[in-house]
């Protein structure tokens, strides 16, 4: 009897231990099936929409919820571990990679996928037809207040303030709540320029993207005399567009889980070709071989 109880005993504890492993294993390579939210600000809310359906659509086992979320605050969020995955464009000083790193025990290794844009923008009527580098830097110093940008925090005065290499706080502007609000509002707000991101009406066929561009006209940046840059694919790609910005995901997470599923699928050849698909600059290009017989 006593014999039997041992070996009754034995066996519980391998089946446990057999399970515990099963479960360590699961943990690792939890990428195809699961759940999870990505914060993006609002500017990149379009492509990353994009990515997330295809990457449900590859592994029909996975539920990918969008939430929009000011870039900073996204940020915060990652770091508190109230977030996963993320979706930034402004490059973080060495302090705030000193601090990911730090509280994630993670190296700093953002997943660059796509090369968006800030752009001017003023009503498909309007006279105005350039902006040069020197007027934006006057009109967000000079308390006119005709720049107006979707929020603080957000993600597209956060890297306008970057490159002029200026704190958001020492810049004078007006805001009107996301992207969208900001185009939709342009005509009530005569002499007014709109600053919004690309994506918000780069998708070629969606039709909500179609309207909002019949509305605005992108002004073309005047970087020297009689030479003016348009945010086209080429300009993208080579940077000369003086706002082209690089979008990543950043994960809060150690095992290859579903976050960093997501952020290798959007730097694979298909990832890449959703984000031509949505009118952006592929980070990742890939060669395309054809062969003839």
């Amino acid at each position: 009897m006593k014999f039997k109880l041992i070996m009754v005993a034995f066996v519980t504890a391998a089946f446990f231990s057999s399970c515990k492993k099963e479960d360590k294993s699961k943990i690792a390579t939890d990428y195809n099936h699961g759940s999870i939210t990505i914060l993006t600000d609002d500017s990149f809310k379009s492509v990353t929409e994009a990515i997330a359906d295809a990457y449900m659509i590859n592994y029909p086992e996975t539920s990918v919820r969008i939430e929009v979320k000011k870039e900073d605050l996204g940020f915060l969020d990652l770091l508190k571990e109230k977030a996963r995955l993320i979706v930034m464009s402004r490059e973080l000083n060495k302090q705030e990679i000193s601090e990911y790193e730090r509280i994630t025990e993670l190296k700093f290794n953002p997943a660059k996928f796509a090369a968006d844009a800030v752009v001017f923008v003023v009503p498909a009527g309007s006279s105005k037809e350039t902006i040069s580098m020197e007027e934006i830097k006057t009109k967000l110093q000079d308390g006119s207040r005709d720049l107006i940008f979707d929020g603080t925090n957000a993600g597209n005065l956060n890297f306008v303030a970057q490159k002029l290499k200026k704190k958001p706080s020492d810049l004078k502007f007006s805001i009107i709540e996301g992207n969208e609000g900001v185009i939709r509002s342009l005509s009530e707000h005569p002499g007014r320029i709109g600053v919004i991101s690309l994506n918000t009406i780069s998708r070629p066929y969606a039709k909500e993207a179609q309207e909002l561009r019949s509305i605005v006209k992108i002004l073309p940046i005047t970087v020297a005399a009689g030479k003016t840059v348009t945010p086209t694919g080429d300009n993208l790609k080579n940077m000369s567009y003086p706002f082209t910005r690089v979008v990543y995901f950043l994960a809060n997470e150690s095992n290859f889980q579903i976050a960093n599923g997501i952020m290798r699928f959007a730097c694979t050849q298909l990832g890449q070709m959703v984000v031509e698909k949505e009118g952006l600059q592929p980070y990742n290009l890939y060669n395309r071989e054809v062969q003839m017989r």
